[in-house]
Order: structure tokens, then C-alpha cells, then sequence
């Protein structure tokens, strides 16, 4: 049976004090002895005691600022997210939590530091940002830590900087699973694997290159991973990129496209290979993305939930900005692999 969680009033019964005294001993203000201190404190061991910090927010009428800062353009999975950050900050406005969304330029380290620039801790508690690995953007994270922001960095990592957490799936993995994935779906075949990135300036896509050539190198010596080249997550010029490679290339056997622009790809296989010559491998579980699932143009997808980074960075900036704990196993993103047969 679950215990119930240890109320305020608890701690004061096994101290033998008032809720007066225990609400001055855990935050620390003056005027208790440091015998009657010493018995709060063991009856907290004791109780496993846990204060509510939204309640404690509510009651002292204070507000949290919480901004999201998310990269503008035709990103579909940013689109998601972005969704989710509404979904979000409506839900937390009755915990008097305050969520806006700032956005930046795709790509541009310029813009993203210049945001972070802009923003004071007067106005703001904490902030969520979508970065690009670039020095400027590094500075601007480590200036607003150092102004008293709390800061975790969202689905690509600066982990140089000072920024407190980050939030996303582990990007090496990501793409070490899909190495494996177009080697086993390859098995008996050599040829070619094509590599499309967003941007070699986001971390994230760095690493799915990172791991999905070493897995290759390593274990399928009779695939050979082309040089990465960028889509920019853009639709038409991930289309283009996918001609160019299906054209000059026509011992391609695989594909894997670590960043957005899936409908410009799909576009292209579907124009110049039949279902099941190109194996392909993608990134999240967009409309589009889901029907080339379905109708074998994709073979696999690999997905990080957008729902959970969103309610995820909100937990763990919250707990920053009020001392609570962060639980690593709840916060934990994990990297989903979609097939047309466990489709949700």
C-alpha cells in the first residue's frame, strides 16, 4: 500500500512543536532554537517529508516566468513542440506558472544569443532554448546563468556551457540504432548509405551522424556511409539533396535523414525507387512521416515524444528555480522505434 505523503502538520506532531515553528525551520528564517531546529529537522528524516512547492507558491501569491525559446520556420516536429508548450502553459496557469514561447531564427547562433541576451531576471525565472552549437550562443547561456536565470537547453545539447540540464533523447544512441537498423535490413547487400542532416551546427544531428557512421564502419563493412549533407529541414531543399544522391548514385541502399524536411525525401524515393529497394530511416512520427511508414517508403522511424520534453523541462526548470528535487528516471527521454506494426 502506497503511504501517504507527510503533511506539515506531521512534522510538527512528531517534533512536539508548532506548524509555525517547522514553516521557520524549512525556510530558514531566524527566532528558532537550535535544539528545537535539531528536532524539526529529525522528524523531516523521520517523515520522508517533502514540501509542495506549488502550494507554497500559491500561498505566497508569487509567480513563476518560464520562456521557451524554439527555432521559427517549416520544422514539423518544432511545430509539435511548439503545440505542446500551449497545451502546457494553459494547464499551469491555475499553479500561477507563466509559460510564453520566444522564437528565434533556424540555425542562427546570432539570433539565439541574442535572445538569451535580451532576457532578465527580473522578468524571467527560467528558460527552455533549442540551441545550435556555436560559441555566441555558449557565452549567452553562460551570461544568463550567471544573472541568476535558470537555464536547460531542449532536444539539441550545449553541454560546455553552464546550462543546468538538458532535455532530449541521448543523440548517439539515436544514431547508432539506426546504423543498425539499415545494416540489418540490409543484411546480405553492400552498397551505398546516404546521409541527410538539418544542420551540422545543431548538436543533435552531429551525434546521430556520429553514431550511426561509427555502427556502419564498425559492423557492416559492405556499407558505405556517403559524406553527411545538410537538408537544412527544409521540404524542397531535403528534396533536392535526395535527387542528387538517388541520381549519382545509384548503388544507394539506405538512407537516413537525421533531422525534419521527411517530405521532400519521401517525395523523391517515391519517384525514383520502388517500396523496399532504398532502406530509409527517419526522425519522428510526423502525418507524413506515418504514412510512409505505412505504405513502405519508410522503414523505420525513431521518435522522442515531444509531450514529455515539453512537461519535462517545466518539471526539472521548476525545481530549479524553487530547490525541489528533480526525479532522473521520470525525466529521462527515451528513444521510441516505430515500425508499420507498433504504430500507436
Amino acid at each position: 500500500m502506497i503511504k501517504p505523503k507527510a503533511k506539515i502538520q506531521d512534522v510538527a506532531a512528531v517534533a512536539g512543536v508548532g506548524v509555525a515553528t517547522v514553516d521557520r525551520v524549512l525556510n530558514k528564517r531566524p527566532g528558532v532554537r537550535q535544539q528545537t531546529v535539531a528536532r524539526v529537522e529529525a522528524a523531516l528524516r523521520q517523515l520522508n517529508y517533502r514540501p509542495d512547492i506549488h502550494a507554497a507558491r500559491l500561498a505566497k501569491g508569487r509567480n513563476l516566468r518560464l520562456a521557451f525559446v524554439i527555432p521559427r520556420g517549416h520544422n514539423t516536429f518544432m511545430d509539435l513542440l511548439l503545440d505542446e508548450v500551449h497545451n502546457t502553459a494553459e494547464r499551469m496557469l491555475h499553479e500561477r506558472c507563466f509559460i510564453d514561447v520566444l522564437f528565434v531564427e533556424a540555425f542562427d547562433g546570432a539570433s539565439v544569443a541574442a535572445t538569451l541576451n535580451g532576457l532578465s531576471e527580473q522578468d524571467w525565472d527560467g528558460v527552455a532554448v533549442v540551441v545550435p552549437d556555436a560559441q555566441l550562443v555558449r557565452e549567452a547561456i553562460d551570461a544568463c546563468v550567471a544573472r541568476g536565470l535558470k537555464l536547460v537547453t531542449l532536444v539539441s545539447d550545449l553541454p560546455s556551457s553552464a546550462r543546468q540540464h538538458f532535455v532530449g533523447i541521448d543523440n548517439i544512441a539515436a544514431g547508432r540504432v539506426a546504423g543498425r537498423l539499415l545494416g540489418r535490413f540490409n543484411a546480405g547487400r553492400s552498397g551505398r548509405i546516404a546521409l541527410i542532416a538539418g544542420s551540422m551546427v545543431l548538436r543533435d544531428h552531429m551525434e546521430r551522424y556520429m553514431g550511426c557512421e561509427q555502427v556502419l564502419r564498425a559492423e557492416f563493412p559492405a556499407l558505405t556511409a556517403l559524406p553527411v549533407i545538410e537538408g537544412r529541414d527544409d521540404a524542397e531543399t531535403t528534396a533536392a539533396v535526395a535527387r542528387d544522391l538517388l541520381l549519382n548514385h545509384p548503388d544507394i541502399v539506405g538512407i537516413y535523414n537525421m533531422g525534419a524536411g521527411n517530405r521532400g525525401l519521401i517525395r523523391e524515393l517515391k519517384a525514383a525507387r520502388q517500396p523496399g529497394q532504398v532502406v530509409t530511416i527517419a526522425h519522428e512520427l510526423t502525418p507524413h512521416a506515418r504514412q510512409a511508414l505505412l505504405e513502405g517508403t519508410y522503414d523505420a522511424i525513431l521518435c522522442q515524444d515531444p509531450a514529455h520534453e515539453v512537461r519535462s523541462a517545466v518539471r526539472i526548470l521548476q525545481a530549479l528555480c524553487e530547490d525541489g528535487a528533480i526525479v532522473r528516471n521520470q525525466e529521462r527521454i527515451r528513444i521510441e522505434i516505430f515500425l508499420k506494426d507498433n504504430l500507436p
